[in-house]
């Protein structure tokens, strides 16, 4: 059976022009005194997108025809840049082998998952990272950047960083790493309406997509 995930990324000029963002699920209970009781049923957030917003040309409409008929609608799931959040430090800048801490070294733990922590100070939530963009992740050591290739190697399928024989974290250290990354999505519909009215343009007034576990 063929995987369920394209390893191809969702038209970039379209998804600049696309809504959306994280949504959580909470149980919420009022009790008698009227005091609530929270429960977050997910561990991690889901995130939402609509990409309607981007298709202005026929010709837009023509590259996301292909991309919908070519994923079958919502059967494979594909790459998302997310304008906002797209990667591991502050907006404008570029990743940093400092920016964010996998973990600490054991002796003897080869590999480490990439991930991106949101907030500090009352509960920061660690987002695993699983399709990080090729070629961009910076890896630390205690603060002493390491060479890709030569000391660890990183799964742009699944992001996860393995280092080396020889060059396994010591116990104790402290491994960083900043990178790009995009969002694991599907089509969150099996139909794509288009509007043909204008003239010599072209619209589709929604492309709802959604994250899934790769």
């Amino acid at each position: 059976m063929a995987t369920a995930f394209h390893d191809i990324r969702f038209p970039l000029g379209i998804a600049l022009g696309s809504s959306g963002g994280p949504e959580r699920l909470t149980d919420i209970v009022t009790t008698g005194s009227g005091r609530e009781e929270r429960n977050a049923r997910w561990a991690h957030a889901r995130r939402k997108y609509d990409a309607g917003y981007g298709v202005k040309t026929l010709n837009d409409l023509s590259e996301i025809l292909a991309f919908f008929e070519e994923r079958r609608g919502r059967l494979y799931g594909f790459r998302f840049r997310d304008r906002l959040d797209h990667h591991s430090g502050p907006p404008g800048t570029a990743p940093g082998p400092l920016d964010q801490t996998l973990g600490t070294g054991t002796g003897s733990l080869a590999a480490f998952q990439l991930v991106k922590r949101y907030g500090a100070a009352f509960a920061p939530y660690d987002r695993p990272i699983a399709k990080p963009v090729a070629g961009t992740a910076r890896v630390a050591v205690d603060g002493i950047e390491q060479a890709a290739g030569a000391a660890f190697d990183l799964d742009a399928a699944t992001g996860l960083v393995t280092f080396r024989a020889g060059h396994v974290p010591a116990i104790g250290a402290v491994v960083t790493a900043g990178f790009q990354f995009d969002v694991p999505v599907r089509f969150d519909t099996d139909y794509l309406e288009a509007d043909l009215s204008g003239f010599a343009s072209g619209t589709i007034p929604k492309i709802p997509l959604i994250e899934i576990v790769p």
